[in-house]
């Protein structure tokens, strides 16, 4: 998306009546080669409406064709039976392509793709996915991690029912040059460590987020067994949920 489209986008109220919240994904990377985890965040444009000058995480909505996407793996049964738990409800397909919409925007936005060589003939893919094609891969969703999922507030112009996925960075398999510059809507990259600077004034639900990944890598290797907590916003107030596991 170009600035102007961004800036158009984004010229919005803070408020509107009801909306129900679209289905969207968020790709969290880590570096841990390193004795503190490093995350990758994108600098957006200091001239866009919404949030001009931070530091974010790669997403987007899901995309209506994203399910139909060819992949190199499937998702995990483990990451698929977590997608599928809470309320909403959500079914098989949509888990996928949640995960496949996680690593489309991450690509987007970023230029950094998730991908493996398929076992025969790769198809061919345009579009957003031309990339893939481009270096004979396809997206590979089998290393991904469910670490939280928010539902916006209600009484927002855009509410998203979003899942933040997280993937080691050595799954990155394939750069795309050129897709972060001066006039994108992400106008740098950076590894930062957790809890370094760049991070501390991040969007509060985003915080939330970082907090829940940073206890998890904590505990060890990632784990699908790890509770996943699910923000959302009853009688005014953000209520804490787990999706799965323990508290």
């Amino acid at each position: 998306m170009n600035e102007a489209a961004v800036v158009k986008a984004e010229k919005e109220a803070d408020h509107h009546p009801y909306r129900r919240p679209v289905d969207a994904a968020t790709l969290i990377l880590i570096d841990r080669s390193g004795t503190i985890p490093k995350v990758l965040v994108g600098k957006r444009h200091d001239k866009v409406v919404f949030m001009p000058g931070k530091f974010v995480f790669p997403g987007g909505r899901v995309d209506a064709l994203d399910n139909r996407v060819p992949v190199a793996a499937p998702i995990s049964k483990e990451l698929e039976a977590n997608l599928m738990k809470g309320s909403p409800k959500t079914p098989p397909s949509r888990a996928r392509s949640l995960a496949i919409a996680a690593i489309r925007e991450a690509c987007e936005e970023t230029g950094l793709c998730l991908g493996r060589k398929s076992d025969g003939a790769a198809p061919k893919l345009d579009g957003v996915w031309k990339p893939f094609s481009d270096a004979g891969l396809l997206p590979d969703p089998s290393g991904l991690f469910l670490i939280a999922r928010a539902i916006t507030p209600p009484g927002r112009v855009r509410r998203f029912d979003t899942r933040f996925f997280t993937a080691d960075a050595s799954a990155i398999t394939h750069h795309v040059q050129g897709v972060v510059h001066a006039a994108a809507e992400l106008v740098e990259l950076v590894w930062v460590e957790i809890g370094s600077k760049p991070l501390a004034d991040l969007h509060p639900m985003t915080k939330n987020v970082l907090n829940e990944l940073e206890k998890r890598l904590a505990t060890g290797p990632l784990s699908h067994e790890a509770p996943v907590p699910f923000f959302h916003f009853y009688g005014g107030r953000m209520q804490r949920d787990v999706l799965g596991g323990s508290p």
